[in-house]
């Protein structure tokens, strides 16, 4: 694969202007810009040219087209991405799929639907709650990203503990190639052992192997109750110790969130008509849910969760007592990444353990902080072991945040992830920012053996090219 890409002349424009129209070819400077970027950190990269389709047939039209020209494709959800998966770091086109945002079926018969990956996550869950379904994974910017996204990158979310993330309810895709070539990835049932899962290679690899322009999902009853309640502990590594105490009762929690204090405090500033008392002394918060369609073992679950918690040293245990109550501290939990944004620019790692391991991961990221002289922030998905350590900015000059120390204090937070038996990404992917890593939990062989499934799709690498392993 080479990463000598042509450039886009103005003939090209006006080809893909009879393809797309006028209107869906983009090349006005100002309106780039609102493409240059991601919830990254703090880079742009302009592309040369957005092209938002309106179906499948552009789509493939446009990429045979880019693939015998040899100009370089990223594509773009809604642009929530935190690895820069999104980011057209060669320039090129930005592919936009923003008008693909049709929900196709809702089949409550057998329990499936079919989107457009332009579909807001919310919108699509709350279309099918009406219908007495339920689609699992609920990613913090759940109000605001798309299903393609969702897609490129595994999402997960709260749910993933008990429910599982993105991959889990994928059926069928379908895919348009690099040489334009559209083809579906497998079939719209339960099982499938016909040849290999093509389905779930395309899951997770951040538009590096084709563009989704549809997906079969699988989807559940939708439970019809659930409790929720916030538990603050004066340690933050026994919040971590409990995790694995809930479940080692039998309990399987819908949702279990780690809150560290200073998350907690930046959301209270930044989150309208949170109430909530954070008293100084306590260093971390979890928020646990419940859920099914029996309240008295949602009850009885809760008081085998408190029973466990009494081996901790806990505050007092808020139970939420009100819908409204539940949407707040759901809300709170959701805004903690936008308000670590408001309060510094930051780093966000996505470290993903084993969940007994959890209290060592916290504990040492917080040992190698001090080593190095940053301060980190941290939440996340307790309840499957996925920490989101928020490095702050802070004071630190731009030397030191672009600098050597800075990333080997990173790489040391990793190598802990892979001693204790983790990996360096749970749920944000690997993108642009974490590529450098990538050794780190794979040798050279087994790095290579995924170089050439890439080519095998997209031999002149020009889908999304200097992520994941450029």
């Amino acid at each position: 694969m080479s990463n000598q890409f042509s450039a886009i002349a103005e003939q090209d424009i006006r080809f893909i202007n009879s393809i797309v129209g006028a209107n869906n070819c983009i090349t006005d400077s100002g309106v780039l810009s609102m493409y240059d970027h991601d919830y990254t950190e703090d880079l742009h990269f302009m592309p040369s040219v957005v092209i938002i389709p309106e179906t499948v047939d552009q789509i493939s039209v446009v990429l045979k087209y880019c693939n015998e020209k040899n100009f370089p494709v990223t594509v773009r959800g809604a642009g929530t991405g935190l690895s820069g998966g999104a980011l057209p770091v060669f320039g090129g086109v930005l592919l936009s799929m923003e008008k693909l945002n049709k929900i196709i079926e809702i089949d409550i018969e057998n329990g499936q639907a079919i989107v457009e990956p332009g579909v807001i996550t919310q919108v699509f869950q709350e279309a099918v709650a009406e219908k007495g379904l339920f689609y699992p994974p609920d990613p913090a910017s759940k109000g605001s990203c798309f299903i393609g996204g969702n897609l490129a990158e595994n999402s997960g979310g709260p749910k993933a503990v008990k429910y599982g993330v993105t991959k889990d309810y994928v059926l069928n895709l379908e895919v348009v190639l690099a040489d334009g070539s559209v083809i579906w990835t497998g079939a719209n049932v339960i099982k499938n052992a016909t040849g290999l899962n093509i389905t779930q290679l395309m899951v997770g690899s951040e538009g590096t192997l084709g563009v989704i322009t549809k997906a079969v999902f699988r989807l559940l009853p939708f439970p019809k109750r659930d409790v929720l309640m916030l538990v603050p502990f004066k340690k933050a590594e026994e919040a971590c110790e409990a995790v694995s105490a809930i479940f080692k009762a039998g309990i399987v929690p819908s949702g279990l969130e780690f809150m560290e204090q200073d998350a907690l405090l930046f959301a209270k500033k930044y989150v309208d008509g949170i109430e909530i008392e954070i008293d100084e002394t306590d260093e971390a918060h979890l928020l646990i849910e419940l859920d099914g369609n029996e309240e008295q073992v949602l009850f009885k679950e809760a008081e085998q969760i408190h029973e466990v918690l009494n081996q901790f040293e806990c505050g007092e245990i808020l139970f939420a007592d009100s819908q409204a109550q539940k949407d707040k501290l759901w809300k709170l939990r959701r805004s903690l990444g936008e308000a670590v944004k408001v309060n510094s620019i930051y780093k966000e790692e996505d470290t993903v353990v084993k969940r007994a391991e959890l209290p060592k991961l916290l504990v040492g990221v917080k040992e190698i902080g001090k080593r190095y002289g940053f301060k980190s922030v941290c939440y996340g998905h307790a309840g499957d072991g996925n920490l989101h350590v928020n490095i702050l900015k802070g004071e630190m000059s731009n030397e030191e945040w672009n600098g050597d120390q800075l990333k080997k204090g990173i790489r040391e937070i990793f190598q802990l992830c892979k001693q204790l038996g983790g990996t360096i990404s749970g749920e944000h992917g690997i993108g642009l920012v974490q590529k450098e890593y990538m050794d780190i939990v794979f040798s050279e062989r087994e790095m290579n053996l995924q170089k050439d499934i890439k080519n095998a799709f997209d031999p002149k690498g020009i889908l999304n090219p200097g992520k994941i392993w450029a």
